[in-house]
């Protein structure tokens, strides 16, 4: 079992972005993300692949944690919310 794996019991939100196209799971992500306290964890669940580019980026630019990983090609993305 990945450390994803043993996260996903540990969320505080669920966004499944399935089916939508580059911008649109990136900037529901910053939707829910922005409704969260700090220290609480979002996992979202994306098929598509610039997913991985733009919520790698975005990340960069904050103090947020994220991991992910593909599986049966969904993307899945844990992002711990710090406080800026």
């Amino acid at each position: 079992m990945t450390k994803l794996e043993n996260s996903m019991a540990n969320y505080d939100q669920l966004l499944d972005a399935s089916g939508l196209s580059c911008p649109m799971p990136l900037l529901k992500m910053k939707q829910a993300l922005h409704k969260l306290s700090a220290n609480e964890t979002l996992l979202v669940k994306a098929s598509d692949p610039g997913s991985l580019r733009d919520f790698e980026a975005y990340i960069k630019l904050t103090p947020h944690h994220m991991t992910h990983e593909l599986r049966d090609g969904v993307y899945l993305y844990l992002i711990t919310k710090v406080e800026q």
